[in-house]
């Protein structure tokens, strides 16, 4: 992997608790490292080490209680609600567990859903969504509904919605915890086909270590704090 040499993702110092019932529960503590540009990185960690939290914060999905946190150059930390909204939806590719897609809407449809927001024509709409399902595998399948396709049929379509508007980062929560072991190796090699054809930087979240063996780094979490696995 190439190295870079400005990071994508800058941390520091990051610190995120969470009241439960009368007390603070500490999830990250003083978390400090960079995601260089087109990195692939997986956050491995037991259940409760914080690498969600972690992904969350990173994305935008939530806000750290200290510390730094930039993103592309910009400290999305500091950010108020509405202008976070509008950074994610411009920067910020998702990749659920479970998919996410919505059950009355064809894989095409779902695909373009962020398009809408878009100034995009419905001619160059179409032409996106058709080559990014291709790119996954579903050119024969842009008419059907979620319910008619598999678990990973499911998730390429998700994929490829995240994708769709050419986010500043991909992030993945689990891609692959819901699926057979032949399922998530085609989604693991899409993602890495992503990453090494189209320079995305994808940050998954997993459990698998066989699928975090398909990124190119790989970060421990253990009780809120950060280190390096073998």
């Amino acid at each position: 992997m190439e190295n870079f040499s400005a990071p994508i993702v800058h941390i520091k110092n990051l610190t995120k608790s969470y009241r439960r019932g009368g007390q603070i529960v500490s999830v990250l503590t003083d978390i400090t490292f960079d995601i260089p540009s087109g990195e692939f990185i997986a956050l491995m960690g037991p259940s409760g080490s914080g690498k969600s939290t972690l992904l969350n914060l990173i994305a935008g999905i939530d806000k750290p209680d200290s510390g730094t946190l930039k993103v592309g150059g910009i400290d999305i930390a500091i950010l108020s609600e509405g202008d976070l909204a509008d950074w994610r939806a411009a920067n910020v590719g998702f990749i659920f567990q479970f998919y996410n897609l919505m059950p009355v809407l064809t894989a095409f449809e779902n695909v373009e859903l962020p398009l809408l927001l878009t100034q995009l024509s419905y001619k160059e709409r179409r032409e996106r969504v058709e080559l990014a399902l291709i790119m996954v595998g579903l050119s024969d399948r842009m008419e059907h509904y979620p319910s008619e396709l598999s678990g990973g049929q499911q998730q390429r379509v998700a994929i490829a919605r995240a994708f769709i508007t050419d986010p500043v980062i991909l992030v993945a929560d689990e891609p692959t915890g819901d699926l057979d072991r032949t399922s998530a190796g085609e989604i693991l090699a899409i993602l890495d086909r992503l990453n090494s054809e189209m320079e995305k930087t994808i940050i998954m979240v997993t459990h698998d270590p066989h699928a975090a063996k398909t990124a190119h780094l790989i970060r421990y979490l253990e009780k809120g704090q950060l280190d390096v696995a073998d």
